[in-house]
């Protein structure tokens, strides 16, 4: 690894670490103002939101200027909307503010390997990338967890009463915030570095009726051709189900372990830790030629998930995260460096990123309706982890048989 992609990578971490750990700070300021408890979920719809809603302009906007120049403008964004909640704006506000930030963010934190790395360097690259930020959603999962007890306040704030910052910070939220407001200034810093690059794919017109029919153009592009349309679905899918499986996991384990909330939730990160090790195992060995190969990876994570179903005891559970949680790694990566690719390509690799989170965003909103509906209607957790199984399972068996034999 050269110099500028150590640096690409080091910015992704710190701002990754800091959007997971800001979620966790964000829940315990809402319990420490008494927030109804249905603003607690609904803090990640305002994130997830403007992946959607800024889908046709961010593409754009990340084409536009060198990458890096973008990331840098994203992260200031998200440093807005830290310092505004630690300021006094609400945190469901703040942290859809910082979901802007992010949306514009993720098209050049990708797009960039693109232009910096050559092909056959994408799923190497890719690996790292998403290696890095699972390490960094388990940190800032752990770290923000730390938050929700009453151990940083009682030994770390009160022993700051000299720190004023808005009349005081009195709370472990608001340490916290601080907190991580220094790991976005960090990741701002290392963004200011990133080697520039020359321009690719910028557009002429750039007014928003335009945008929007460009990215219309786009969208239709992407999903008409063949390599970027099984690697459009199958990613769209696996965000869909990996935050779906998130809470799947919480309510599962509760009744089939015998879990309290804090030991489901380290559980969740099991997955994380069976992703990142998929990841390392797909950029060693996985070329991107042969990415639609792995396919049938996803129809054995099915089969997987589905088997919780029958589980009863913590140590097999354990196991079996860290199995699905690798068997997702290995097909994820071949497919994001091959839909990175075909973009590239086709359409500047800021558009096509843009025309990726849409769609795994919108699947992400999709998913966790229909799990609502499902417990809403009285579905058991046992059934509901069947249902879930046998989707991923027959719905990747569906995408292997039409796009199994494509080649790049």
């Amino acid at each position: 690894m050269n110099r500028g992609f150590n640096i690409i990578l080091a910015a992704q971490f710190f701002s990754a670490m800091a959007d997971n750990a800001l979620l966790f700070a964000a829940i315990a300021l809402l319990k420490s103002l008494d927030a109804p408890a249905w603003q607690t979920p609904v803090l990640q719809q305002f994130f997830v939101v403007a992946f959607i809603a800024l889908a046709p302009f961010v593409g754009a906007f990340a084409d536009a200027l060198p990458k890096g120049q973008v990331m840098f403008i994203s992260n200031g964004i998200k440093i807005i909307g830290c310092a505004a909640m630690l300021l006094g704006l609400h945190p469901l506000i703040a942290y859809g503010f910082v979901g802007v930030g992010a949306a514009l963010y993720s098209p050049a934190k990708y797009g960039i390997l693109t232009e910096y790395l050559p092909a056959q360097k994408l799923v190497w690259a890719n690996g790292w990338m998403e290696g890095l930020t699972v390490g960094a959603i388990i940190l800032g999962a752990i770290f923000g967890g730390l938050l929700l007890g009453s151990w940083i306040e009682e030994h770390v704030v009160r022993h700051l009463g000299g720190l004023v910052f808005n009349g005081g910070i009195d709370s472990a939220p608001e340490f916290a915030i601080f907190v991580i407001l220094g790991f976005y200034f960090a990741a701002a810093i290392l963004n200011y570095y990133i080697p520039k690059l020359p321009i690719e794919h910028s557009l002429t017109k750039r007014t928003p009726g335009f945008l929007v029919a460009d990215f219309r153009r786009t969208f239709l592009l992407l999903w008409k051709d063949p390599l970027g349309q099984v690697s459009l679905a199958v990613t769209s899918l696996f965000w869909g189900a990996g935050t779906t499986l998130r809470f799947i996991i919480l309510a599962w384990a509760a009744v089939a372990l015998k879990l309290n909330l804090e030991q489901a939730t380290q559980l969740t990160a099991l997955v994380a830790v069976g992703l990142a090790i998929g990841s390392v195992v797909a950029a060693k060995g996985v070329p991107l030629e042969h990415a639609v190969k792995v396919l049938p990876l996803g129809i054995a994570m099915g089969f997987v998930v589905l088997g919780m179903s029958w589980v009863t005891d913590w140590r097999l559970a354990v196991l079996m995260l860290i199995l699905i949680g690798s068997l997702a790694g290995s097909f994820l990566i071949p497919m994001n460096a091959l839909l990175q690719h075909r973009g590239h390509l086709l359409m500047g690799s800021g558009h096509s990123i843009a025309v990726q989170n849409f769609n795994e965003n919108l699947s992400i909103l999709l998913m966790l309706g229909a799990y609502a509906i499902m417990i809403d209607s009285g579905f058991s957790v046992q059934a509901i982890v069947i249902v879930f199984g046998l989707f991923v399972s027959v719905t990747m068996a569906l995408l292997t048989k039409k796009h199994g034999h494509d080649q790049d």
